[in-house]
């Protein structure tokens, strides 16, 4: 049985953003202190690569939850916003890996909810991160009666965000842990070298930076089955 997993999810995003500088200025949760003026899809991903990736396990969990209150004030201002309905569901997914356990479910449902709800409005939006980040969910989650995880879900969502994002680091990562953790080893070295190959963001270093870092943990494992 699957334990109670869920990995924090950046996804791939292709589509040009006007970008404003960010503060460094981080509070002591973990998040910068910026208002409603600032650009909030920016500030979103920002503040939470650097959780993910540059602060103490012990402080996530604290400054996800803070994340996640910003993350509901940014879409209540922008309610028509789907790339904030998608990132408000990333931070709700990170949240409940912070957490861990049954506590986490009520998060991990909440994200499942944001995600099928941006899909509704259009699941291209974002380069089908949405998708990406749901078929993640699907696969990490175990299934019922303890969750409502589901391998079957997960392939169809990912092979989806493939069609619609083929050169993407995120959908080509994910996809491959799924093949990798489904005993497909050799295909998950294709995935993966597609992963390596996909085109930086120049907006999102810390975050590029995060995930090479895991697909060469992730090749690894590979090359110890192979």
């Amino acid at each position: 049985m699957k334990q109670i997993q869920f990995l924090t999810i950046a996804v791939v995003l292709t589509i040009s953003f006007t970008l404003h500088a960010q503060s460094n200025n981080y509070n002591s949760s973990g998040t910068t202190d910026v208002g409603l003026h600032e650009n909030p899809l920016q500030t979103l991903q920002q503040q939470w690569a650097h959780i993910n990736y540059e602060i103490e396990e012990e402080k996530k969990k604290d400054a996800f939850i803070t994340l996640t209150r910003q993350a509901k004030a940014f879409l209540k201002a922008n309610p028509n916003d789907t790339g904030l309905l998608i990132w408000q569901g990333i931070i709700q997914s990170s949240t409940a890996g912070a957490i861990g356990g049954f506590d986490a479910l009520d998060y991990a449902k909440a994200a499942r909810k944001s995600f099928e709800q941006a899909m509704r409005v259009d699941e291209n939006a974002l380069s089908g991160s949405a998708m990406t980040s749901l078929g993640v969910l699907y696969h990490k989650l175990p299934s019922w009666p303890i969750s409502f995880g589901s391998d079957k879900k997960a392939e169809k969502l990912l092979k989806h965000a493939l069609e619609i994002n083929p050169n993407g680091i995120d959908p080509n990562y994910f996809y491959a842990e799924y093949l990798f953790d489904n005993g497909n080893y050799v295909l998950a070295q294709k995935y993966i070298d597609k992963a390596k190959e996909a085109p930086p963001r120049p907006s999102r270093p810390l975050a590029d930076k995060g995930r090479l870092q895991e697909i060469a943990a992730l090749e690894q494992r590979i090359a110890r089955k192979n």
